[in-house]
């Protein structure tokens, strides 16, 4: 059961934070502010712990160094707000961690990115090795090319991807509000902070306003909305007020602080079933008795070399089926070669792929991590 003080254990995070959080009452960037939220992540990876940055902003900080006073309606306009934006951001972020002996690396997506599996992976890949090397990732959605169909709409959903791409263990929601409460607290002077709750409560739904503020895009309902997405993967979210000076401090020590919102599933189930039931099957691979038996009791990456025959054509990061030599489905999971590759290095060790194909992208030809075993 996840509780605060499972919380406080996390190892890996995601936090976003909000465009009012981040600005100065429209006056761009509240650098200062910056440097908090920084000393309070640098802190928390100083103790050996992983955290990717989704930060919003840009579009404000564009607004502000034109002077505009409203958030433009047209897409053009809110893309060239963006652009002119995000440099002010990155260069915001990477000065503070750099005061804390910390690297930063711009990363920016589109729900493109992550929707074609092939880009998933590298999305992911590159994510995890920044994350290896000690560098915090921050990620904003890459507005400036992104057109209406492949906008995710807020950062909030954004975060929630993340999560799902690198399987965070907690999901941070900064904002201007306290949390999730039971009614509106502007109108109601009763309304009850809800501390505890699991994501299909269907109580939520009811409870969820959502209204947003001028600069961001996102109310509380598409936070409610990113919870449950992240806990398609097992990750938990906590959605809090950003205006507490020490608020990751506080959710660190296991502190009751804000909503926290708790997946359905234990996380290795919850995401064995997200890749299970949103992707459809490109091709297949015959195993091996040996590979049949490793992936059924050990638990273990699926390597080229128990796979006897390629069926089907397919590109990295697609679905596929794991058969025996009877036919029958062991495995499924994204792969992490082509089929064509694939063919190739069948029945091969990992230490031979660069001599028959020029190059190494993985060890494995599945990775655990994205293979579901049934």
């Amino acid at each position: 059961m996840i509780t605060r003080d499972s919380i406080s254990k996390s190892r890996r995070w995601v936090v976003k934070i909000g465009s009012a959080l981040l600005t100065a009452e429209g006056r761009g960037l509240d650098r200062e502010a910056l440097g908090g939220w920084v000393d309070q992540m640098a802190d928390w990876l100083e103790q050996g712990n992983e955290l990717v940055l989704v930060s919003s902003g840009a579009v404000a900080e564009g607004m502000c160094r034109m002077g505009w006073n409203r958030r433009p309606d047209t897409l053009h306009e809110l893309q060239a707000a963006a652009a002119i934006g995000q440099m002010g951001l990155v260069q915001a972020w990477e000065s503070c961690f750099q005061r804390r002996g910390r690297h930063t690396a711009q990363v920016l997506v589109t729900h493109d990115d992550l929707s074609d599996r092939r880009r998933y992976l590298n999305a992911r890949s590159t994510l995890q090795t920044l994350l290896s090397l000690g560098v915090v990732p921050v990620v904003n959605e890459n507005d400036a090319v992104a057109n209406e169909e492949l906008r995710f709409g807020d950062n909030d959903t954004l975060a929630a991807l993340v999560a799902n791409l690198i399987e965070a263990d907690l999901l941070v929601l900064l904002t201007d509000q306290d949390g999730l409460f039971d009614a509106d607290p502007r109108t109601a002077r009763n309304a009850s902070l809800i501390d505890y709750a699991r994501v299909d409560d269907s109580r939520l739904d009811g409870f969820a306003s959502d209204s947003r503020g001028s600069l961001g895009r996102g109310g509380m309902q598409t936070k409610l909305r990113a919870a449950r997405l992240a806990a398609r993967s097992g990750t938990a979210t906590i959605i809090a007020s950003g205006k507490d000076s020490n608020a990751l401090r506080d959710i660190a020590a296991g502190k009751q602080l804000g909503t926290l919102l708790v997946p359905a599933q234990e996380p290795d189930a919850a995401r064995k079933r997200w890749l299970a039931a949103q992707l459809q099957a490109r091709g297949q691979l015959i195993l091996d008795a040996g590979a049949v038996s490793k992936l059924r009791n050990s638990g273990s990456s699926l390597l080229a070399v128990g796979v006897t025959a390629v069926d089907g054509r397919f590109s990295r990061g697609e679905m596929v089926l794991c058969l025996d030599s009877q036919g029958h489905e062991v495995a499924r999971g994204l792969v992490n070669y082509s089929s064509d590759e694939a063919r190739k290095i069948a029945g091969r060790p990992s230490r031979e792929f660069e001599q028959i194909l020029g190059y190494m992208d993985d060890e494995e030809l599945i990775h655990r991590d994205n293979l579901v075993v049934l």
